[in-house]
């Protein structure tokens, strides 16, 4: 069976995991202890980042990578198209949502979590789990640790990266608004990446992250409430509802909650 190392609340392990529920492949989920996991990770893979996939015995690093090489072993729904400019836009969609809202949307959430008292409290009803509540309740700190956030937080970064999110939210709704998927007629790869990276932004509404579901459908008050993005997470929220496994009645590989990544 495939293993995921990833964190749960990585929004590039949660590409991944849409990716592969998108193909119909089992896999089982293996959280990384940040810190004394990743060197672990390290041993087994050279490289500390999630999300890994395992397959048999190969380890492929990077979302991205991981994408094309599930495209290529398990050619069944591919994920990238033959047609060459629909192939050019899947890619350049991808790799731009990859560097835009994976990486704003990470400042995007620091800024809300360590500027607004009642958005931190809505995050963390009585049955929290440890990860989150090491999200919420550590900003500055334990956040950059569990969401692997590096330099650059000043707030003239962060009001830089709200102000684009804001640009990105708009053009895609733009480019939705009279076509299903990002490139035409058919989910690609551009679909899944973008939609499986906005989840810091606005947490899916049904039950497919292992968090309470109270915090199911909030987000980032100036994004999740917002009635100009209203149509995008709506569409975001119907390719979970057409692709990603609910964790309540999957199987079991997806269903339950992440292993701990074993430690020797």
């Amino acid at each position: 069976m495939l293993e995921l190392y990833q964190w749960e609340l990585s929004q590039y392990s949660e590409k991944v995991r849409l990716i592969l529920d998108y193909k119909g492949l089992e896999y089982r989920k293996i959280e990384v202890t940040p810190g004394i996991g990743q060197v672990e990770l390290f041993r087994l893979t050279g490289q500390k980042q999630v999300p890994v996939l395992k397959d048999g015995n190969k380890y492929i690093a990077d979302s991205t990578e991981i994408a094309k090489y599930l495209d290529l072993e398990y050619p069944e729904r591919p994920l990238i198209p033959i047609n060459p400019k629909q192939r050019g836009l899947c890619l350049l969609i991808e790799e731009w949502a990859d560097e835009s809202i994976g990486i704003k949307g990470r400042k995007a959430l620091f800024s809300a979590i360590s500027q607004n008292q009642s958005f931190r409290k809505s995050l963390l009803p009585t049955s929290t789990p440890d990860v989150l509540k090491t999200l919420v309740e550590g900003v500055p700190t334990d956040l950059l640790t569990v969401l692997g956030f590096g330099v650059g937080y000043s707030p003239d970064a962060i009001r830089s990266a709200i102000a684009d999110l804001k640009q990105d939210l708009e053009a895609l709704t733009l480019l939705l608004a009279d076509s299903p998927y990002l490139t035409g007629d058919e989910p690609t790869l551009a679909d899944l990446t973008v939609a499986g990276l906005s989840i810091l932004l606005k947490f899916p509404d049904g039950p497919y992250l292992d968090l309470p579901a109270t915090i199911r459908g909030k987000g980032v008050p100036i994004f999740a409430e917002n009635p100009d993005y209203e149509a995008f997470f709506t569409w975001r929220d119907r390719i979970y509802a057409q692709f990603r496994k609910p964790l309540i009645g999957a199987a079991s590989s997806t269903g339950s909650a992440p292993t701990s990544i074993p430690i020797d």
